[in-house]
C-alpha cells in the first residue's frame, strides 16, 4: 500500500519544504494548489493522511476539517503559528488527530506524520528508528523525540541510550555500556561513563524526561519498558 499525504499549506516554502521531507520516507506527497476546492482535491487524491494549516486563503483550515470529517475519518494533523490553547482545543474539537505549532522541526512532524499513519494503518517504517513509551530515538541523524521536543545528541550519548532503550525492562550494567563505548576512538574509563550518563540525563530533562534512565545501585541502569504495563 502506498502511503498518500495531502499537504494543505499556502506558504509555499513550508509546503514544498514539508513535500521533500515526507517524500524522502516513502511516502506519497501532494501540496495544494487551488484554496477554493480543498475537498475536491482531497476526493481526488484520496490520501491517507491531511497535513492541514488553519489560516488559508477564502476559508480556514476548520472549515476544511469539517468538509473532511463528513466523507473520510483519516488522520488530520493541524499545523498552525496560532499555538494558544484555544486554538489547539478547537482543532480537536473540529475532527483533528494531532497539532503541530509553528515553527516546527521537520523530523518532529515525520515523526508525528508516521505515528498517525501507524495508529491508523498499522504503518511500519524499519530500521528507522526504535521507541520506549511516546519516546523515540532517530537512527539517522541520533536525537531523541518527544512530543513537539528535540534533542540531539553526541555519539556516546546516542549508544548508550540506543544500548538501553534495546533492552528496555532489563538493566543494563556499567560494563556493558563501557564496552558500547569502546567502540569509538575515545579512552574511555568509568569517570567517563558517568560524566555522559550525566549530560544525557540533564538534556532528557530539557524536554521533560525526568527519571527516564533509572539507576539500579549496584547494577547498572534500565528504561522502563512501559509496552509492557
Amino acid at each position: 500500500m502506498e502511503y498518500k499525504v495531502l499537504i494543505v499549506e499556502d506558504d509555499e516554502v513550508i509546503s514544498a519544504a514539508i513535500a521533500s521531507k515526507l517524500s524522502k520516507y516513502g511516502l506519497g506527497v501532494r501540496e495544494v494548489e487551488d484554496f477554493h476546492r480543498v475537498d475536491e482535491e482531497f476526493i481526488t487524491y484520496d490520501p491517507s493522511l491531511v497535513i492541514l494549516d488553519i489560516s488559508l486563503p477564502f476559508y480556514n483550515g476548520y472549515m476544511w476539517c469539517e468538509k473532511i470529517r463528513k466523507i473520510s475519518k483519516v488522520p488530520v494533523l493541524y499545523i498552525s503559528s496560532m499555538s494558544d490553547n484555544m486554538n489547539i482545543i478547537m482543532a480537536m474539537n473540529m475532527g483533528g488527530d494531532d497539532y503541530l505549532a509553528k515553527p516546527f522541526d521537520l523530523d518532529v512532524l515525520v515523526a508525528k506524520v508516521q505515528a498517525l499513519l501507524r495508529r491508523a494503518y498499522d504503518y511500519r517504517i524499519d530500521g528507522d528508528f526504535i521507541k520506549a513509551g511516546d519516546v523515540i530515538l532517530r537512527l539517522d541523524d541520533q536525537t531523541v523525540l518527544k512530543d513537539d521536543k528535540k534533542i540531539e545528541l553526541t555519539k556516546n550519548e546516542f549508544r548508550i541510550i540506543r544500548t538501553l532503550i534495546e533492552k528496555k525492562g532489563h538493566v543494563v550494567s556499567r560494563d556493558e555500556l563501557m564496552q558500547k563505548l569502546w567502540e569509538t576512538s575515545e579512552f574511555i574509563d568509568d569517570n567517563t561513563l558517568t560524566v555522559n550518563i550525566a549530560r544525557l540525563r540533564k538534556k532528557l530533562e530539557d524536554i521533560g524526561l525526568y527519571d527516564f534512565i533509572a539507576t539500579k545501585k549496584g547494577q547498572g541502569y534500565i528504561i522502563k519498558d512501559e509496552d509492557a504495563d
